[in-house]
């Protein structure tokens, strides 16, 4: 008992109130260099504390931001619908030659008609209408109570029976019809949030089927949404020759409107989806709720708004590089766009005309930098920044922080020994963290300072496991359905609950490789 209380006390060590600001000073100490200016320019962008501006205020900006945004969708459907079909969009190209050109890309990805399997989808672990994120796990979501929008419901009903398990069960799932889905928001940036919607259980089902239908079928594209790798490698390549141009796009997936998807997607798809939309969005505001009717066709939160965006993006895109007589490699990651640099004026006024607005902040077609998917290279080294997101208080911060600080001075650099100036702060942060926490191996890991020291202790989480029941069976019945072969284990028997509590745990495999011992000095 002894033993466990000293470990939660190390766990949970207090750093110095001033450590945050002596680093924050350290950094923009640095000497100038691109990679070391880029961080210093970013690094706190998104840094939040109680002398920053508080969460009510970044909420509203985010949400007076959506709305503004819901503006622009309302000019979007007006201009879309009333645009005649001799209209040229790009020289010599007519607007109904160019949208029918669209149609076709779209087509020849997910066809015409909806296959019953993408109706087959999945609960998520995200909260919904109905359930908070501790009431959210996938496996509970199959019995008890649920929300649906009425249309969604009517599509749940046709494909219940195809479901495993669900079969003369319909019982176990009591309903509840709601008009669409919830707003909250999250940290974004210093200065304001990032909005997105809890949607209700059924509509999220269904959502994920379709969200997963698409996804296959970009892949066979080549448009990979299961790996963001692609992008940034082809953001490093831009960099280098300024061949091609990366964008990004302002409140991408808000700005997908109904009159673009209507206007684009075959009749059939369009009514699915249609149907399986939130069409009101409830925004609490303080002591009142309001209800608004969108136009934007779906926010983020909805299972198939990731994909769908991918899908039209690809599929604008490719048609500006048709009509424009421009080759060359386009690749989509959402709202993360490449192509080549010549065509990128015009794609960035095609994709305003059907409503979207470039990111000038960061999208690039000139000069030596370029980003996309979390990667940012200058001249084709990689000079991707980290970020500091709330005040270094605990040893899991420090740990963090200087595990990011490594990982950022190994960017774009074959050599295991640190600059000079960045050791220093490095080693300085080192010597906030117990010893025997020193020698882990992976910089994304906050359980272990990497470092070249022989590793004998690490911080776990404590957590409980839980029975998920019948709901973890009638869970595992879903997510088996239609396998053909052996395939990855599926754990849906319990469940882990965090305690957000960290005890010390022995390193039980000391002889893995270590790090050169790069670093001549101790503390």
């Amino acid at each position: 008992m002894k033993t466990r209380h000293r470990s939660a006390q190390c766990a949970n060590l207090r750093l110095p109130v001033d450590l945050t600001d002596e680093f924050r000073e350290k950094i923009l100490a640095l000497r100038s260099s691109p990679k070391s200016d880029y961080l210093k320019a970013e690094f706190l962008s998104k840094f939040l504390s109680n002398e920053t501006d508080p969460p009510s205020l970044r909420r509203e900006r985010a949400i007076q931001k959506w709305l503004l945004t819901e503006e622009r969708n309302e000019r979007t459907w007006d201009r879309l619908n009333s645009t005649l079909g001799d209209y040229n969009i790009l020289p010599r190209i007519t607007y109904s030659k160019f949208v029918s050109f669209c149609r076709d890309v779209i087509i020849d990805i997910i066809g015409e008609t909806v296959p019953t399997e993408a109706l087959i989808g999945a609960f998520s672990g995200g909260s919904s209408t109905s359930r908070s994120r501790t009431e959210s796990h996938p496996a509970s979501k199959y019995l008890g109570k649920a929300h649906a929008t009425e249309r969604a419901l009517s599509r749940f009903v046709d494909v219940i029976d195809e479901i495993p398990g669900w079969v003369n069960r319909r019982n176990d799932l009591l309903i509840e019809i709601v008009p669409g889905n919830m707003m909250f928001t999250v940290p974004k940036k210093t200065e304001i949030d990032r909005v997105a919607c809890k949607e209700p259980d059924i509509n999220m089902w269904l959502q994920k089927g379709v969200g997963s239908f698409i996804r296959a079928q970009l892949k066979r594209t080549g448009i990979n949404l299961n790996d963001q790798s692609k992008n940034s490698s082809l953001a490093r390549l831009g960099s280098l020759s300024g061949d091609l141009a990366t964008l990004d796009l302002s409140s991408a997936s808000d700005s997908v409107s109904t009159a673009l998807v209507e206007l684009l997607l075959p009749v059939n798809w369009y009514t699915l989806l249609d149907d399986l939309r939130s069409p009101v969005t409830t925004i609490p505001r303080g002591d009142f709720v309001e209800v608004h009717r969108n136009e934007m066709f779906s926010s983020m939160g909805n299972g198939f708004t990731f994909e769908l965006e991918s899908l039209l993006f690809y599929a604008l895109t490719r048609t500006t590089a048709y009509f424009t007589g421009t080759s060359g490699i386009v690749s989509v990651y959402g709202d993360d766009i490449i192509c080549p640099s010549p065509m990128y004026e015009d794609l960035v006024w095609v994709l305003k005309y059907f409503g979207f607005e470039a990111n000038a902040e960061k999208s690039f077609a000139t000069g030596p930098f370029r980003e996309s998917c979390g990667g940012h290279y200058w001249n084709g080294f990689d000079i991707t920044p980290f970020y500091v997101r709330k005040p270094v208080t605990h040893l899991l911060d420090a740990i963090h922080l200087a595990n990011s600080l490594r990982a950022w001075a190994a960017r774009g650099s074959c050599h295991t020994v640190l600059d000079p100036e960045v050791e220093d702060i490095w080693y300085w942060l080192k010597s906030f963290i117990p010893r025997h926490l020193w020698g882990g191996s992976d910089t994304s890991n906050k359980s272990q300072l990497v470092s070249p020291d022989l590793s004998t202790h690490r911080l776990v989480e404590e957590t409980k496991r839980r029975s998920t029941g019948l709901g973890g069976f009638l869970l595992w019945l879903n997510a088996t359905q239609g396998r053909k072969g052996n395939a990855e284990g599926l754990t849906t028997s319990s469940r882990s609950v965090s305690s957000q509590k960290y005890r010390l745990r022995p390193f039980l495999n000391p002889t893995v490789t270590q790090l050169p011992q790069v670093f001549p000095r101790e503390i």
